[in-house]
């Protein structure tokens, strides 16, 4: 499938955006709603979000891969009208998005995902593939393990944070982060939970909704 990088496109809108405030998306599923803060750090990730959101790109989607101790990912269009066991995880807008690192992995997280380093060294996101971290509980040793192996040195309050909340820090500084979830980890937590098949796609289908919130 033909990509091209979302850069030119957004611009236009990047300056019509002149935030107001934090901007906030809820993530309505059966399972009860998810309230996101949306980070004006990552602008192109935010306004690739709103927009694909006020268009209704998002309602009902599944949650096609969930991963308990991981994290849930859904924004596949094909998984709209998916059948049964349908592989999911393809689809997306005709675009990818630049990275914007900077965010970290702590439980809640709102990142993008994107195709492996082999076939996108770039570390290009999708453009419309998203996972919520619901990660594992961490303590100093393991952060200073992935601190010593990635090369990364976290802030005193960063560390702080991994040790209060849990989440995925191997993923921090390759997949772009550009929001959090502020209401309705206990949703997350239940999705997290559900029986999945193959591919780990639940076994039965947990569908989205996706509405700004200024």
């Amino acid at each position: 499938m033909k990509r091209i990088t979302l850069f030119a496109v957004l611009l236009p809108l990047l300056w019509g955006c002149a935030s107001q405030g934090p901007t906030y998306a809820v993530i309505e599923t059966q399972f009860g709603q998810m309230k996101v803060e949306l980070y004006d750090e990552t602008p192109l990730h935010r306004d690739n979000f709103i927009k694909l959101a006020k268009e209704g790109y998002y309602d009902s989607l599944l949650f096609h891969r969930v991963i308990q101790g991981f994290m849930i990912q859904g924004g596949d269009p094909d998984s709209r009208n998916a059948f049964p066991g349908q592989p999911l995880g393809q689809g997306g807008p005709d675009y990818t998005i630049q990275p914007e690192f900077g965010q970290l992995h702590f439980k809640g997280a709102l990142a993008a995902a994107r195709l492996g380093d082999n076939v996108n060294p770039n570390k290009e996101s999708s453009g419309s593939q998203f996972y919520i971290v619901q990660g594992q509980p961490l303590d100093e040793d393991i952060l200073n393990q992935i601190q010593q192996q990635m090369g990364i040195q976290y802030t005193p309050e960063q560390v702080q944070e991994y040790l209060q909340k849990g989440g995925y820090p191997p993923l921090d500084g390759s997949y772009t982060v550009f929001g959090r979830v502020v209401e309705g980890l206990d949703v997350l937590d239940k999705i997290a939970a559900v029986p999945t098949g193959p591919g780990d796609r639940p076994e039965e289908d947990v569908r989205m909704t996706v509405r700004i919130q200024n």
